[in-house]
């Protein structure tokens, strides 16, 4: 099962195993390495930046509200 599908499935879950499952998987993520969670956070970073870089991240509305008055 892929991930899209896994999270399918999971949000057909009734709200109190959904909070039970988040709070599980969160807890899960204590229990990382320090180098494991740095490179999951240099690879999320670098997810966002190229998402930012093509325009569809938060941050390119087109106006940015300053020098507005």
């Amino acid at each position: 099962m892929d991930l899209a599908n896994l999270e399918s499935e999971v949000l057909l879950l009734p709200v109190r195993e959904r909070a039970t499952l988040a709070q599980r998987l969160l807890l899960s993520l204590e229990e990382i390495s320090e180098p494991e969670f740095d490179r999951l956070w240099g690879e999320e970073s670098a997810r966002r930046a190229a998402e930012f870089d093509a325009g569809k991240g938060p941050g390119h509305s087109g106006e940015s509200g300053q020098g507005r008055d």
